[in-house]
């Protein structure tokens, strides 16, 4: 099973980076392919929600783009929702990684659900 991280998610929807979006849109393309298993993990949803409310901030998009687009891509994957075990898993890769909290909450998820990130 895959995961997708919150930059793919981003990429495919920001128009100022063109070469970007066009790699991460022909990636979500495979991903959308069976038999491939992918799901989203709660925390990047949260994180493209963030971002898609910066741009509104900055008025890059509207209010109804931010709703519009961002249940477009919850509509792609299912919702992976990690258990206390992941808050455990992300004490050991922080240590012995020097992650970020975000990263190491994300891939510990991840781990704890067996999934690969993208």
């Amino acid at each position: 099973m895959n995961a997708v991280d919150t930059n793919v998610f981003v990429y495919s929807l920001d128009d100022d980076e063109p070469a970007k979006q066009v790699k991460a849109r022909e990636l979500i393309d495979q991903l959308l392919r069976p038999p491939i298993e992918t799901v989203t993990p709660w925390q990047v949803a949260g994180e493209l929600l963030s971002c898609l409310r910066k741009w509104e901030a900055a008025r890059r998009i509207s209010t109804a783009d931010v709703r519009a687009d961002f249940l477009d891509v919850m509509a792609m994957f299912p919702l992976s929702m990690p258990t206390t075990r992941a808050f455990e898993i992300s004490f050991d890769l922080r240590a012995r990684f020097s992650l970020s909290h975000w990263d190491s909450m994300l891939l510990a998820a991840c781990k704890e659900a067996s999934v690969n990130v993208l």
